[in-house]
């Protein structure tokens, strides 16, 4: 999968004549840059949603195993 970002963005690259195309290099490089950087965050912060997810529906079911309880 990486070699077709790789050659999809050397044929970008190789269209962009001069400064013709450099926005669009640039915009293209900056969204792949963010969507790895939220398929990372998404994978290491899974069980910690998961998790708090998990406790909320504890507290809104007022389980006596919760930390949490009504005042």
């Amino acid at each position: 999968m990486i070699d077709r970002v790789v050659v999809w963005a050397l044929t970008l690259k190789a269209r962009a004549r001069g400064e013709r195309g450099q926005d669009v290099m640039e915009y293209a490089l900056i969204t792949g840059g963010i969507a790895i950087a939220l398929i990372v965050a998404i994978l290491v912060f899974t069980g910690a949603i998961s998790n708090a997810f998990s406790v909320l529906e504890k507290c809104i079911d007022f389980d006596s195993t919760s930390v949490c309880g009504p005042f």
